[in-house]
């Protein structure tokens, strides 16, 4: 852990604690903040919005894309594989792509890259891997070790962001003070089964195994379907976790930072989890997020479902993309909305990925961007 140098200090007008109890009507908080809200942090107070530009040249700049749009090369009936999932972003710890499922796979998949988390936005399916059988349904994450063989049979169309943590694996992130069992209680994670299920699949076809290493593929062939195990015991294993079993925290008083939501960390990542919760309630508390410049990550948010309180004209199965270097925050009517007290409750489900290096985006996120976004935080934006 990086020993920040600190050096308390305030000048001018300015609240007490952040993110509650501005000291004047119509100022706006800006939090300029280290290590993703973990480090040193100084809260400016300012006239305007600072997401107030009226124009934006360069290639650092917010972006959204639209991923509804994408012309997926593996709906085709001849690639069935995880790996023809078009990229989107990337860099040399990460690659994010999301993946159209419409038919059981043909053959295993391995990746010997790195760990694959793989949250299920749309369908459900049995996932048959090493370990077991297990259903997945929507709003399951499934976290699949490095080189873990597995398949997917989907019982309707189903799409699958897929986040490779590369040369790198998911762990749990600590909970400090909170203890063991807050957020969700790691009892709520379930294991696949040797069941029935699984049992019943294994013959002695060929079948073949497609593992990726250093971005590449290889193809295994086998007489008998390797998924063969009639038991296993130890501590790794794949797991999966629903939104709906994440008990976010929550203070009535002070907007918590996006690092309290949490649900998986890498060593140059984390993965957060926004799922609905009471907005708080002091009439001095933030009731949107804050605008902030997270200097050291570059951030990406997946929208899955619901009202999200924070962003005009975005829909499930959209991305944006804040990379580092610039402030960002709500629009401006949600914050307007926000001031006003007009909602008490979020209903809404995103996933966040914070990376420590910087991403690029692909190709394919380019043919579904939206160029315009950069705009949206324009005051007089209908």
């Amino acid at each position: 852990m990086r020993n920040w140098i600190k050096f308390p200090a305030a000048q001018g007008t300015h609240s007490r604690q952040a993110h509650a109890d501005f000291p004047q009507e119509g100022i706006y908080e800006r939090e300029l903040g280290r290590s993703g809200f973990f480090g040193p942090a100084t809260h400016m107070h300012h006239k305007h919005a600072p997401t107030g530009w009226v124009e934006w040249e360069g290639n650092l700049r917010p972006r959204a894309f639209d991923l509804n749009l994408l012309e997926e090369k593996a709906n085709s009936p001849a690639t069935k594989s995880p790996f023809d999932a078009p990229v989107i972003l990337f860099n040399a710890h990460c690659q994010y792509r999301l993946w159209h499922c419409s038919e059981p796979m043909t053959a295993l998949a391995r990746n010997a890259d790195g760990d694959d988390l793989l949250f299920i936005h749309e369908g459900e399916g049995d996932l048959f891997c090493d370990y077991g059988h297990m259903k997945v349904v929507q709003g399951d994450y499934v976290v699949l070790p490095r080189s873990t063989m597995w398949r997917l049979s989907p019982h309707q169309p189903m799409q699958v962001l897929m986040i490779e943590a590369t040369n790198d694996s998911y762990q749990l992130p600590d909970k400090g003070m909170l203890g063991g069992h807050a957020i969700f209680d790691p009892a709520v994670l379930d294991i696949p089964q040797i069941n029935d299920t699984f049992l019943a699949q294994q013959d002695e076809s060929t079948w073949h195994v497609e593992v990726k290493r250093h971005q590449s593929r290889s193809r295994i062939t086998y007489p008998y379907n390797p998924l063969d195990a009639v038991g296993w015991h130890g501590d790794l294993c794949v797991v999966r976790l629903n939104w709906r079993d994440i008990r976010p925290l929550m203070s009535h008083r002070y907007h918590l930072p996006p690092s309290a939501h949490t649900t998986f960390v890498a060593s140059r990542f984390v993965i957060c989890t926004f799922v609905p919760r009471p907005i708080e309630s002091d009439p001095g508390a933030l009731k949107v997020p804050f605008y902030h410049n997270n200097d050291d990550y570059d951030e990406v948010l997946f929208y899955h479902e619901g009202d999200f309180f924070s962003r005009d004209n975005i829909e499930k199965g959209m991305v944006t993309f804040h990379p580092a270097g610039f402030t960002h925050g709500p629009h401006p009517k949600a914050f307007a909305a926000g001031r006003a007290h007009k909602k008490t409750f979020t209903d809404e489900v995103a996933v966040m990925l914070d990376t420590r290096d910087a991403l690029m985006f692909s190709d394919n996120a380019s043919k579904v961007e939206n160029p315009e976004y950069v705009y949206s935080w324009r005051v007089d934006d209908k």
